[in-house]
């Protein structure tokens, strides 16, 4: 399993309702990348996300992520990936603490490593006992962004990570994904955000009309 490359697709077909949202996306990351999706809105990017996340199904074509087929075994690929969509996840009357505790601890994050999350995006002290609902949009995404460290994901899957944050939050945000790849995480970014995104990323790939276009290796 340490071997697997944590996505392989080729030709992936994912349908949403009668419509072909990737149309035979090819698409290889290898361990430790940092992968911006760049593109149109409804070229495919957040369907890329969910399809790498375990959430859709494989219509046609052939994806494994972190050595899991997705065309029959796509629930397991949710347990080892952390996805981070336009909606933060998070449960509105519970505190910030319990909401990291929360998805801490459905991999089995200690105490320290809780601690530790939510030490890392700026939410210890006060703000850990405040209720998520009377939250600002930034200190939200902060949240699910602490849950996300907490989770320990193999592979990030981030849409629009930087939505909500101000630029002292953009920065730690960056920093935090470096170090996750450094470690042996592997992310993927889908972001209109090009050149904060383009910085932080270590390749860059193109989704258009549900096809994907690698761009290369930034220098």
């Amino acid at each position: 399993m340490a071997l697997d490359l944590p996505v392989e697709l080729n030709d992936a077909v994912a349908v949403l309702g009668a419509f072909p949202v990737l149309a035979g996306a090819s698409l290889t990351v290898q361990r430790g990348e940092i992968v911006l999706l760049r593109g149109p809105n409804g070229a495919g990017k957040t369907t890329l996300l969910r399809l790498c996340a375990g959430l859709i199904e494989l219509e046609r074509g052939r994806g494994r992520v972190l050595g899991h087929d997705l065309s029959t075994d796509r629930w397991s690929v949710r347990h080892r990936v952390g996805l981070l969509g336009h909606a933060n996840g998070l449960y509105p009357d519970l505190t910030v603490a319990e909401n990291v505790a929360f998805w801490g601890r459905t991999v089995g994050a200690s105490d320290a490593e809780i601690a530790a999350a939510l030490k890392r995006m700026a939410l210890d002290g006060r703000l850990a006992d405040v209720q998520v609902s009377r939250l600002s949009a930034g200190q939200r995404r902060r949240t699910a962004l602490a849950a996300l460290v907490a989770r320990r994901a193999e592979l990030w899957l981030l849409d629009e990570p930087h939505a909500g944050l101000d630029a002292a939050g953009r920065d730690e945000l960056d920093e935090v994904l470096r170090q996750a790849a450094r470690a042996g995480a592997t992310i993927m970014v889908a972001s209109h955000e090009l050149e904060r995104a383009g910085t932080l990323a270590t390749r860059q790939v193109e989704v258009v009309a549900g096809q994907v276009r690698d761009l290369g290796a930034n220098s």
